[in-house]
């Protein structure tokens, strides 16, 4: 039990430690976010998430470590939704670029407290309702064979729930202020465009969570696991949406690949107390799902 806290105060303290510098440094002025900047950010994120995966392997264990890797991976490839979503987002209230840097540091935070809670609490419920499993598994090739077949749906931001509840319950300036997300006005406080941004991106986070929570424990029950490869997977993928929220469409056939894994891990998850599949397989097959997309898309891509 306390190896199991030091490692849970050890983890909350690199990543703190890492956004403090992130932001109190690195970006303690706001400015536009380089290609090289993202791709280092990038480089730094991946590389703590290996080390801290081969401090799993030697101090914890094998199968362990390699739950990490799988769920940091599986993590990593649904995330690449909310590049398509976040730019959407950001095109729409025309967010200048050296804001939106600090619009997602602090979606990161919500993003923390909100997979923490709905790991916890996923893992609870399957450990004493165990036929949520297969509702679980279920909704996942539900989620999987809708995303085949939807094909490409214009989104309009100000459809979202949380945009007409802001609107109706809160002032806002029509304005952006530099980067702040509340000013007074006429001595009343108001809410600023930058934070209903913030929220509709914190909403969008929360809907993703319904997918990659039950993915993830299809990989395993481990709290810690299951939590840190989640949350490294959401930061590193924060810094390369600077250098992949241009290029992202030309990876026409991911949507695809998302969709057959989703199917997978659904079909693993129901099937796992009959025809388990050890969790090196569904490493190999989540990789090769998503990089023949990869290839694929750049061999077939027009332009």
């Amino acid at each position: 039990m306390n190896n199991q806290i030091y490692w849970w105060i050890g983890f909350h303290l690199l990543i703190f430690a890492m956004l403090a510098i992130d932001l109190g440094i690195f970006n303690k002025k706001d400015h536009d976010i380089s290609i090289k900047e993202s791709l280092t950010w990038t480089f730094v994120w991946i590389t703590l998430a290996m080390l801290f995966n081969a401090g799993i392997y030697y101090f914890i264990g094998t199968k362990e470590a390699s739950q990490f890797l799988t769920g940091y991976i599986l993590e990593k490839s649904l995330s690449v939704d909310n590049i398509f979503v976040m730019t959407i987002i950001f095109g729409h209230f025309k967010v200048p670029t050296k804001y939106q840097h600090r619009v997602l540091f602090w979606g990161i935070l919500g993003a923390l407290v909100m997979r923490i809670i709905f790991i916890v609490g996923g893992i609870s419920l399957i450990e004493r309702f165990h036929f949520l499993m297969y509702v679980f598994g279920g909704f996942l090739i539900y989620t999987g064979i809708k995303m085949l077949f939807a094909g490409e749906e214009e989104r309009n931001p100000e459809d979202e729930w949380i945009y007409k509840f802001a609107k109706k319950r809160f002032r806002m300036t029509e304005e952006f202020h530099d980067e702040k997300f509340f000013v007074k006005k006429n001595g009343i406080q108001q809410l600023t465009p930058l934070f209903l941004v913030l929220l509709i991106i914190e909403s969008t986070d929360l809907i993703f969570a319904l997918d990659s929570i039950p993915a993830i424990l299809s990989v395993t029950r481990n709290t810690f696991i299951a939590y840190t490869s989640n949350i490294f997977a959401i930061l590193g993928l924060r810094s390369l949406y600077f250098a992949f929220a241009g290029v992202v469409q030309i990876f026409k056939y991911l949507s695809y690949a998302l969709s057959v894994v989703l199917v997978f891990i659904g079909l693993k998850m129901i099937g796992a107390d009959y025809y388990p599949i050890p969790t090196d397989i569904s490493l190999y097959i989540v990789i090769g799902v998503i990089g023949a997309s990869i290839i694929a898309s750049l061999i077939f891509n027009e332009k």
